[in-house]
Formats: structure tokens, sequence, C-alpha cells
């Protein structure tokens, strides 16, 4: 399932209170329950006057129909081509020791994993 990382600007976002962000939470998980199944919200992070939020959506038609129900901008959306995390070499080992031979030698070292397209 393709990822997608949405840039939503909202003025004031950083200064939202604990309990503005929950109503902001709930209202989009409301949108997205009358919605295809198929798109998900993973997580968001709040910088400054932005809202970053990961979502996984089979198209950037359903990431900006979201966008159009519930009222927040999609300023920038933008597909995820990979992940990387300083935890995938400890994972990967974890895997490797309990089943040798899962990743290919350079998986097992900690290398970027590039999502599916």
């Amino acid at each position: 399932m393709p990822q997608y990382v949405i840039e939503r600007e909202i003025p004031g976002a950083g200064a939202m209170s604990a309990e503005q962000l929950r109503d902001a939470s709930r209202h989009s998980n409301a949108v997205l329950a009358g919605m295809d199944p198929a798109i998900e919200w993973v997580q968001s992070y709040v910088a400054g006057d932005r809202i970053y939020c990961v979502y996984n959506a089979p198209s950037e038609d359903l990431i900006r129909e979201h966008a159009d129900r519930s009222g927040f901008p999609a300023n920038r959306i933008t597909p995820v081509s990979a992940v990387i995390s300083p935890l995938q070499k400890l994972q990967r080992r974890a895997v490797v020791a309990v089943m040798p031979g899962a990743f290919p030698r350079s998986e097992a070292a900690g290398t970027a994993t590039p999502r599916p397209r």
C-alpha cells in the first residue's frame, strides 16, 4: 500500500492544547470512518504552524477527499519513497538471529527499506 506524508499548514498548530489536538483527531477519525476503508491514518507530527500526517492509501485522490471532507488543508502530499530508521539494523539483526537467511546480506546490515508502489 502506498504511503504519503501530508503537510497541513495550520497557523498556531504548535500551540494547540492536548484537548484541541484530541478533538481534531476525533474529527479526522469520524470522517475516515465514512470513507473507503483502504485509507489509514498512521500518525502525525505537530511542528510550528504545520502538522505532518502519515497516511497509507491506494491513491492521492483518497487523501484529497479526506482533506475536503474534514476541512483540514492538504497543502502538500508527497509519496513516501523509502523509510529509514536507526532501529532497522537492530530489528533485522533480531530476525536474522532467529531466521538465518531471512534477508539478503545487504538488508541484514540495515540499509533503507524501499516502499512498495
